[in-house]
């Protein structure tokens, strides 16, 4: 939970710097989870290069950085309704290209419309006599750059430079540069040129393909020239909205620019990252007539989006501000992942009748024998089992609709829930901090539950309780009472005999036979106090092994999870350690350590985002799986009201 940190400096100092090997990961990068009925990051696809000879060939990149399948999606030109094609591949890899031939021929004069299956509007361009033959295509930058008619040959399904002109006109210079959905519906141009460009008879047109390009200056007459690094703004009269797009076209009907974005994209903003060349990204400050803020999403190049969202709040389900907020530990990497991100709950979905704080998420876990389970932990003594709908993760309805509370041993008291992990024998088992019937005493425990028992509470069938263990949270003040158990991990034997762990116990290689009653893994209990991860066999008979501590090299441990695609166990810390996930391994020592760590992707809001699990490798699609974050607060990411109630968010990691 959001806590204020009684330790001295804990909240602003993260640990000392640790040498990291690196983590390999394998796969080309793959498609984000849907959401709806389009891909996420359809946006990110771009027609690249276009001829009207020979084959009438068309290519499309992907700008993004995860593949996008483009199964189902249909184009046309300006005389056939859309139509069926024939792709070379279904699926289009980040940073690749897919290649196809019109199902109808494409003339001197054309346009040419790609579709989702739904019949979304993708990308389009326009063309006057002959420019595109032998090709139109963007230059000065894979699926971003402009469009210009290439002097050299061809070069379908590779990079653009070498058909590029050695010279760009003036005109081709002039890019979109910003973008509000947001009621003004503005939009600005830039003139990255060094000379100045008449736009009198340029027009403009959104993705509606009803709509007909409107001339510029009957938005903004004075609008006719734009001077060499100089900016000229407008106001759609078609009206722009979400999964929208702005088309810019000159007097002869040719395309010059185009930015399409998905819901949210262009609110305030969506604008060009560097100013006038970059890609587009969602800016948290519109500067229409001016340098682009660069103050929003992503950077470097592909940038995320925070996808979905929205909803009306309801009674009990209001912003918690997020606290404790530091630095990441040095030598922390990028996101490895797709940079979107999808709300992926609905609005105050886990609201409950247990005080103010009932509207949060904690402890996530997949469940290993069916990773179509999520199961979730909520403070205030809650355990959630969430299937997806429609793309949202939401309480399976055969299991409890609002979630199940859940008691200590003997049916009493309110546990803190916090973690969550699924065992080997699929029960799953819950830490809690406290009682929260009694929050300033410390009761640090794993309990075990069946998630077969029927009832609308549970009870565990069995219960550790190592509070003993750690006086330095006794100390009267529910601040340090709360800093216990915060996440924990079931850890298989195989795992830990396979990587030669060496058991601190016997100080030779962990042999799971001297442990009778242990099952057949370990758990990993993250203490939140200072970060060190603290490793129990739970015995049959209700007793308990100790197997000592491990440092994380992170200050705090918000969850615990071990993840059979990377061989690794995985310690969360929120915005604490500057919303980080460090990966841990056996040394050639014997002795478990970290890796790598990586920072999550940059579109994530800075919250007391608690619980993290990512989903096993069988759901792996084009090498890259679900990842899924838990808020347990703030609800959602912006200033307007309607940014928040969410407390789920999904992305991608790779297999």
């Amino acid at each position: 939970m959001p806590t204020s940190l009684s330790r001295t400096g804990v909240a602003s100092v993260c640990a000392a710097a640790l040498t990291f090997s690196g983590l390999v990961v394998t796969g080309l990068l793959g498609a984000q989870p849907a959401a709806a009925a389009n891909p996420a990051g359809y946006q990110n696809v771009r027609i690249n290069e276009v001829t009207s000879a020979n084959n009438d060939t068309v290519e499309l990149y992907n700008t993004g950085s995860a593949a996008v399948s483009i199964s189902g999606w249909k184009m046309s030109d300006d005389g056939f309704s859309p139509q069926s094609f024939n792709p070379s591949a279904s699926t289009i890899p980040a940073g690749g290209f897919v290649t196809f031939n019109s199902p109808k021929g494409l003339g001197d004069a054309d346009k040419l419309v790609i579709y989702t299956a739904d019949g979304t509007v993708v990308d389009r361009v326009e063309w006057a006599g002959g420019a595109a033959k032998p090709a139109m295509a963007r230059c000065g930058g894979d699926g971003t750059g402009a469009w210009v008619t290439t002097t050299a040959a061809t070069t379908f399904g590779a990079a653009n430079a070498a058909g590029c002109p050695s010279s760009v006109p003036a005109a081709s210079r002039v890019r979109i540069n910003e973008v509000t959905s947001d009621g003004a519906d503005t939009v600005e141009l830039y003139n990255g040129g060094t000379s100045a460009v008449s736009i009198g008879s340029w027009k403009y047109v959104d993705n509606d393909t009803t709509h007909v390009p409107v001339s510029i200056s009957s938005s903004s007459p004075s609008a006719t020239t734009i001077p060499a690094g100089g900016y000229v703004t407008f106001d759609s009269v078609l009206g722009l909205g979400d999964n929208d797009s702005v088309f810019l076209v000159d007097g002869n009907g040719t395309t010059v620019d185009s930015v399409t974005w998905a819901t949210g994209g262009a609110k305030p903003s969506d604008e060009r990252c560097a100013n006038g060349t970059g890609w587009f990204r969602t800016a948290t400050t519109a500067t229409p007539g001016g340098a682009n803020s660069c103050s929003g999403s992503g950077g470097g190049g592909q940038t995320g989006r925070l996808l979905g969202g929205g909803g009306a709040l309801t009674g009990g389900c209001t912003p918690e501000a997020p606290s404790g907020t530091g630095s990441a530990p040095a030598g922390t990497l990028a996101w490895p992942g797709g940079l979107d991100v999808t709300i992926a709950d609905n609005v105050c979905a886990f609201t409950t009748s247990t005080g103010p704080e009932g509207r949060d998420l904690s402890g996530l876990a997949f469940d290993p024998a069916n990773p179509s389970v999520l199961w979730a932990a909520k403070n205030k003594n809650w355990l959630y089992k969430l299937v997806k709908s429609n793309g949202t993760w939401i309480p399976d309805p055969s299991w409890s609709v609002t979630g199940k509370q859940i008691r200590f041993a003997g049916g009493t008291g309110q546990p803190d829930s916090e973690g969550l992990t699924v065992g080997g024998n699929g029960h799953v088992y819950v830490t809690s901090e406290r009682d929260n019937s009694d929050n300033t005493v410390p009761k640090d425990t794993i309990m075990e539950f069946d998630p077969a028992a029927t009832g609308s509470t549970l009870t565990p069938i069995r219960q550790w309780d190592m509070t003993a263990q750690f006086p330095q949270l006794d100390t009267g003040s529910k601040d340090d009472a709360n800093l216990g158990f915060e996440g924990v991990g079931y850890v298989p034997d195989g795992w830990l005999t396979a990587n030669g762990w060496i058991d601190p116990l016997t100080g030779a290689a962990y042999n799971p036979a001297n442990y009778p009653l242990h099952g057949a893994g370990l758990f990993f209990a993250g203490l939140e106090w200072d970060g060190t991860l603290h490793v129990y066999g739970l015995n049959s008979d209700g007793t308990f092994t100790t197997f000592g501590t491990i440092p994380t090299g992170k200050v705090s441990v918000m969850d615990v999870t071990f993840d059979a695609g990377t061989q690794r166990i995985v310690a969360t810390c929120d915005n604490t350690c500057g919303e980080t996930h460090t990966f841990l391994k056996v040394n050639a020592a014997g002795a478990i350590v970290p890796d790598v760590t990586y920072t999550n992707p940059a579109v994530m809001p800075v919250d007391n985002l608690e619980g993290f699990a990512l989903a096993p490798t069988s759901t792996c699609v084009n090498g890259f799986r679900e990842a899924v974050w838990s808020d347990d607060g703030i609800y959602g990411f912006g200033s307007g009201s309607s940014s928040y109630g969410h407390a789920l968010y999904s992305g991608t990691f790779p297999c």
